[in-house]
């Protein structure tokens, strides 16, 4: 990927993934059986951890129906709390059909259909700060829909 910064080009090799394994076994009705192994490049994985944001298990069951509610309850819920407070983001319709409706021929199609999933999702995460206009999306700063929680995994002795 080639990014632009303060005039200069800087390219970014964005593979996230080091090695796939994938092993055929067979199951007792000699089925193939697929056993992936997939390792994740360290760079990414930190990423992830680091940026990592916790969704309601409860909201992606009821939301499960829609993939467009999903999508939109995820990006909602990693987006809306990096957004500076007092600066809101303003996403028109046009980027965000190009985000998750291409595939929609006509805009009132899909503002109709993105509509109906944003209630859904507003239903799960009620402290996200929306305002829908004419124009597109105002987004502003919102907690997100879960607290983070921190989780302590110890590591098993060798024995």
């Amino acid at each position: 990927m080639v990014m632009m910064a303060n005039e200069h080009a800087v390219q970014i090799n964005s593979q996230f993934v080091d090695v796939i394994e994938l092993w055929l076994t067979k199951d007792e009705n000699n089925r193939v059986l697929w056993s992936p192994t997939l390792h994740l490049n360290h760079r990414y994985f930190d990423s992830l951890q680091k940026h990592a944001v916790p969704l309601d298990e409860r909201a992606l069951a009821v939301l499960s129906h829609s993939a467009m509610a999903l999508d939109i309850y995820a990006w909602l819920a990693q987006r809306l709390h990096r957004i500076p407070h007092g600066k809101p983001q303003f996403v028109s319709w046009t980027a965000v059909k190009g985000q998750f409706g291409a595939d929609f021929g006509r805009m009132n199609d899909f503002r109709r259909k993105f509509l109906l999933a944003l209630r859904q999702v507003l239903a799960y995460y009620p402290k996200a700060k929306i305002e829908v206009n004419h124009g597109g999306l105002m987004l502003r700063n919102s907690p997100p829909p879960v607290s983070a929680r921190v989780i302590v995994v110890e590591k098993p002795e060798n024995r």
